[in-house]
């Protein structure tokens, strides 16, 4: 299990969005066995067009730390957007590792 520390910042989280966060972040595992911890930071950002809920994750595995950003209209898109990506970098990192 991936243990998960969630941030909101400028606001109050409700539990149906670290619930959410910690089931997407759990499916992040099948990309990559060794990750240890994962920070999922949460940020309402002031503009005007209503794309606004920011989401960062850090990603700690062996000798490294993996940063993703992103930015939309909901939490949970920007969080699922962000894993999303971290999938992709997870996978060439497991890939890098095989051949070496």
């Amino acid at each position: 299990m991936i243990t998960m520390h969630f941030r909101a910042v400028n606001y109050k989280a409700d539990i149906k969005l670290k619930e959410f966060s910690q089931k997407r972040i759990e499916k992040l595992s099948l990309f990559h066995n060794q990750i240890s911890e994962v920070f999922v930071f949460t940020k309402v950002e002031n503009n005007s067009d209503g794309i606004n809920k920011w989401a960062e994750l850090k990603i700690s595995i062996p000798g490294d730390v993996i940063i993703v950003k992103k930015i939309s209209k909901s939490f949970e898109e920007s969080v699922n957007s962000a894993a999303e990506s971290a999938e992709r970098i997870l996978k060439r990192r497991k890939e890098k590792e095989r051949i070496l």
